[in-house]
């Protein structure tokens, strides 16, 4: 594999993230690399988000989050991509108990409804990241009509427990979030160094 300057300062720029890490994290393994392999995305989807990436005010284009909600929660379904390269990394997401109220893994439908505990669809840019109740977390701004109450629901990116992998795999799926895009604390720390603020994130669900 032939290693470009770009990559050599992206992974200066990881390895300074984990040396950052607190001891005790690093120890017990909580700080782990993602998965390797190249994971394959609907085209539709990426057209969609590549659309509305063209047609937004997104400051910073190199890196983008999307979101394939037509997949259970048991399955990766967030996916970190790098526009030049197309390489993209996988994550489980949660999404909000009122897309799910049977809590049957699977998003059902979207609300952009205050107090509707749901998912919405649509594009949102990334704001800044903040010390909160779940610790490091990421505020949104919803750029749709489907998602325009983002900020007034506080819809943002953190971690919680019910949205670790091996969750997904002892139970068939993830807990859901009151519309929130709930990682594991591992993978937030992965997505909050590639996406950061002021980038695009696109849900949503195509079948």
């Amino acid at each position: 594999m032939i290693y470009t300057r770009r990559d050599l300062v992206r992974s200066g720029a990881a390895a300074a993230m984990v040396g950052c890490m607190p001891g005790s994290l690093m120890a017990q393994g909580v700080f782990s690399a993602p998965r390797p392999t190249q994971p394959v995305i609907s085209p539709l989807l990426m057209e969609k988000a590549k659309a509305a990436l063209d047609t937004r005010r997104i400051p910073n284009r190199d890196i983008m989050g999307v979101v394939d909600f037509s997949k259970a929660s048991r399955a990766p379904r967030l996916y970190i991509v790098d526009i030049l390269s197309g390489v993209a990394s996988e994550y489980h997401v949660s999404h909000g108990r009122g897309s799910d109220p049977a809590h049957s893994g699977w998003l059902e439908h979207f609300s952009n409804e205050v107090n509707s505990e749901a998912s919405s669809a649509g594009a949102y840019l990334t704001s800044d990241i903040y010390h909160g109740k779940y610790g490091r977390s990421l505020r949104l701004k919803g750029l749709d009509h489907t998602n325009s109450n983002a900020e007034m629901r506080n819809i943002v990116v953190h971690s919680a427990w019910y949205a670790d992998p091996q969750l997904a795999e002892t139970a068939g799926k993830l807990g859901r979030s009151e519309g929130c895009f709930v990682l594991s604390l591992t993978n937030l720390q992965y997505v909050l160094l590639r996406l950061g603020p002021g980038r695009l994130i696109y849900a949503e669900k195509l079948a």
